[in-house]
């Protein structure tokens, strides 16, 4: 590829400096080019008595010897090549301009566009060519052909599914009505094991309920849904894994409280990770940083923790905001991006024993 494109550069250096010098005749009197014209046959004719051959004539020259034949009877001033071996020339030439201009296919596509059908497909994997390209004509007013837009449509693999609604679509889209339920355990300091069961929204982020216990059932988790779960709640399906607890006596109690039971494949703690992340923010934030010493004490942390975790802890996910943000009056902006009005003053309320802390704009006091 290198040596290709060096022979393609030489070529171009050669062919501007055969130009220039062709300009540069042109400012000459008729004499001198005449004369110079004939003082170099003169000196051609002396190589044709010596019989010195040439030699092999190189791309470039070839280039401008054609180029130039074009503005002379060049058949008088041929010497070097025989007359077929230069018609052959003009030929190899010509054939290779049409080649250039007439090149099969359609052009390309800008790369923009290339890159906004590829999104398009992977964003709407149910969306085939012709919906795509009546998206982009009707809402953005690009007019491509179907057949273009399949060109540049990402291929599936041989042997994977079909493009249906990820997961993680299902769940975006049905957010405000999932529920999620986990257990993850705790270690007091004495060594006693205790576990942990989280209830949360999906859409909201909150912590919807949470209990501990040492010996954790069936029957005990049902309550803790009941207790969760109000008779009018706006749910629709729970997510929980395959754990030996949720056993399928407790499912069909779960479909009585009007809830549809999504059970996660084996091994897949992904399938639940809103829930997963959740209990690894517990852990982070509030049981990595101290030692429960009874199951009391660990129900006191949760309780402390969870009021922190839907009032005062922002979410990415939700703006940034909070869980329970519908009481608080939303503070606004300040009127510059890096300073604080006049008459206000930052206060700040310990979480956890100072572990961690939600800050407030309070006016000052008169």
């Amino acid at each position: 590829m290198i040596p290709a494109t060096m022979e393609r550069t030489r070529i171009i250096c050669r062919l501007l400096t055969d130009f220039a010098t062709f300009l540069w005749l042109f400012l000459r009197p008729r004499r001198a080019v005449v004369a110079e014209k004939l003082f170099l046959r003169k000196q051609l004719a002396m190589y044709r008595l010596r019989g010195v051959r040439p030699r092999r004539t190189d791309p470039a020259s070839r280039v401008s010897l054609v180029l130039l034949s074009m503005c002379f009877d060049w058949r008088e001033a041929l010497f070097n090549v025989t007359p077929q071996t230069f018609v052959r020339w003009h030929r190899q030439g010509f054939r290779l301009f049409w080649r250039w201009k007439s090149r099969p296919g359609r052009p390309a596509i800008p790369r923009e566009l290339q890159a906004l059908i590829r999104r398009m497909a992977r964003e709407n994997p149910t969306w085939g060519q012709e919906r795509i390209a009546n998206e982009l004509l009707i809402k953005l007013g690009l007019r491509i052909s179907p057949r273009t837009v399949a060109k540049y449509v990402p291929k599936r693999p041989p042997g994977s599914p079909r493009g249906d609604q990820r997961w993680s679509t299902f769940l975006h889209n049905h957010a405000e009505a999932i529920v999620a339920c986990d257990f993850f355990v705790a270690i007091t300091g004495t060594f006693q094991l205790l576990y942990v069961f989280v209830i949360m929204e999906h859409g909201s982020r909150r912590l919807v309920h949470y209990n501990v216990t040492k010996h954790p059932t069936a029957q005990w988790t049902l309550q803790q849904l009941r207790e969760a779960i109000p008779s009018d709640h706006p749910y629709r399906f729970l997510i929980h894994d395959r754990d030996s607890i949720f056993s399928p006596g407790l499912d069909r109690s779960i479909r009585n409280l009007g809830l549809r039971v999504l059970k996660t494949p084996y091994r897949s703690p992904r399938a639940n990770a809103i829930c997963e992340r959740l209990i690894g923010t517990i852990r982070r934030e509030a049981l990595d940083w101290m030692i429960p010493l009874s199951e009391n004490h660990l129900r006191r942390v949760l309780k402390r923790w969870a009021t922190h975790y839907n009032e005062g802890r922002p979410h990415m996910s939700l703006g940034p905001s909070v869980p329970d943000s519908s009481p608080r009056i939303p503070v606004p902006l300040q009127s510059s991006r890096h300073s604080i009005r006049s008459g206000c003053v930052v206060t700040s309320r310990p979480v956890l024993g100072g572990l961690h802390h939600e800050y407030a704009l309070l006016p000052l006091a008169a």
